[in-house]
């Protein structure tokens, strides 16, 4: 019969969680996570406290066990497991065996807590704040682009997506409180471009792909310096690129710079940029039914070799995060993205420190 571990096997196994490379030791040895917690605690002061009330959890406990979802794409129910289940998840959290773990109801009301309080953009900028009191200021101009955050389809009737297009709710949805809470009205189609290789009869081997998409666009700006998202937006997928240019664009970067692609050059955004002291680094257009003029067809060349930097961004997002939307609505989707967008900037932090200095 084996026996109960003790504080000597617990610590063993800690000690070799941390020679395997724990990288969420690491994290939190990089990022002081008691710097959110005034944030927290007015947030939570301004949720509605009537239903529910305030989870029973310190907050900065509950802010992290959200680091998590965003770490490893996890649902309410699926953290809650995880937490009891990997030990690497109880040190990161400071919990031991016989600690109590939030349920995934609890950790759900929290994240409804600061929703409500509409504390993400908050929470970001207090990072924000943190960068650049160790000297990572936004430098070497900004790059801005849009990736789309896919959420699950909904399965809607012609006449619906018509009446959710002209910005109105479905009758028989208003008058179904139980249907509609499933109902994602915030959420749209669009195509998503992108290349495949494939051969063609021509001879080439990259083919445009054009594939359905449904949910919602985080939009973001980078420092080109250090790589750091220093702004973003949430709009839905529907939305074009451009829109929130202006205001993503980061006024405090040292540089004037802009780098774009051809989605994002128009007469008003040029304008703005020019109006405000920025210097437009945006991919031009090809002219149509001519060949793209090779002053610009260089300029492009060199301006991708800038801008690719923000597609590494996303493919983190995307592939070490797993950003995916399961929540519905956009103010529940502008916290969950915004926790991505954070915890990318936590992981961007962690690869900087001890191996460039800021300059």
């Amino acid at each position: 019969m084996s026996s109960q571990p003790g504080f000597f096997d617990i610590d063993e196994r800690y000690a070799a969680l941390s020679q395997a490379g724990d990288p969420l030791e690491r994290l939190v040895k990089v990022i002081d996570f008691e710097i959110f917690r005034g944030r927290l605690l007015a947030a939570l002061r301004r949720s509605d406290r009537g239903k529910g009330g305030r989870p029973p959890y310190d907050p900065v406990l509950m802010f992290k066990i959200l680091v998590l979802q965003a770490l490893y794409n996890l649902s309410d129910d699926q953290t809650e497991f995880q937490i009891r289940d990997r030990l690497s998840f109880m040190r990161f959290l400071g919990l031991g065996l016989s600690d109590s773990v939030p349920d995934g109801k609890t950790i759900w009301l929290f994240r409804e807590l600061l929703v409500r309080a509409e504390a993400m953009e908050k929470l970001f900028g207090r990072f924000d704040e943190v960068l650049r009191d160790k000297g990572y200021f936004a430098m070497g101009g900004q790059i801005v682009d849009a990736t789309i955050v896919e959420a699950p389809h909904q399965r809607n009737s012609d006449g619906e997506k018509a009446v959710l297009k002209a910005g109105k709710i479905p009758a028989d949805w208003q008058a179904n409180p139980a249907k509609l809470a499933q109902k994602d009205c915030d959420a749209r189609w669009t195509l998503k471009r992108g290349r495949v290789a494939e051969p063609r009869p021509d001879g080439s081997k990259l083919a445009e792909l054009v594939v359905p998409a449904f949910g919602y666009k985080n939009h973001a700006d980078t420092d080109r310096r250090f790589g750091f998202i220093r702004r973003y937006t949430v709009t839905s997928a529907a939305a074009h690129d451009s829109r929130p240019f202006p205001k993503l664009l980061d006024k405090t970067n040292m540089a004037s710079a802009v780098w774009a692609d051809t989605a994002y050059r128009s007469a008003r955004n040029e304008r703005f940029m020019e109006k405000n002291g920025f210097v437009s680094k945006l991919h031009f257009r090809k002219p149509k039914g001519r060949s793209m003029p090779e002053p610009h067809r260089k300029a492009n060349v060199a301006r991708s070799k800038v801008r690719s930097a923000i597609e590494h961004v996303f493919a983190a997002e995307k592939h070490r995060f797993g950003m995916f939307v399961r929540t519905i609505g956009i103010a529940r989707t502008r916290l969950k993205v915004g926790m991505v967008n954070l915890v990318y900037n936590f992981s961007r932090l962690v690869c900087l420190v001890g191996r460039t200095a800021p300059a």
